[in-house]
C-alpha cells in the first residue's frame, strides 16, 4: 500500500518560496530613475550605471535574467556612459530609448 494521507509534503511547493523576479519593465525603470534624479548631474548618474551593471550581471548570472534583457540594459548602459553632457539630455528626452524592445540605430557597430 503506498498511499497514506499524512505523508510528507512533494517537493512541488517550493516554486512557492521563490522570490518574485523583476520583469524589463521593472530593469528598464530604475535605469531611468537613476538618470532622471541626476538629470543635472550625469556622472553621479553613470556611477550608478556601473553598479547597476554589476547587478546585472549578478542577475543574469543566477538565472534571473534573460540574456537578450541584458543585452538591451547594456546597450543602453553603454550611450548614457559613452555621451557628452550634451547628449546626455537627449538621451533622457528620447522616450523610444526608455521602451522596451528598443534596439540601436543601424550601422552603429562602436558598441563594446
Amino acid at each position: 500500500m503506498g498511499w497514506w494521507p499524512f505523508g510528507k509534503k512533494r517537493a512541488s511547493t517550493a516554486y512557492n518560496n521563490d522570490p518574485i523576479l523583476k520583469d524589463t519593465r521593472t530593469w528598464l525603470s530604475e535605469l531611468r530613475d537613476a538618470c532622471e534624479l541626476n538629470f543635472d548631474n550625469p556622472e553621479e548618474a553613470r556611477r550608478q550605471i556601473r553598479h547597476m551593471q554589476v547587478e546585472w550581471k549578478d542577475a543574469m548570472d543566477r538565472g534571473d535574467m534573460a540574456p537578450h534583457l541584458r543585452e538591451g540594459l547594456e546597450s543602453r548602459a553603454f550611450r548614457l556612459l559613452t555621451c557628452t553632457d550634451k547628449e546626455w539630455l537627449v538621451w533622457l528626452d528620447d522616450l523610444a530609448f526608455w521602451k522596451a524592445g528598443w534596439k540601436p540605430p543601424q550601422g552603429d557597430e562602436n558598441e563594446a
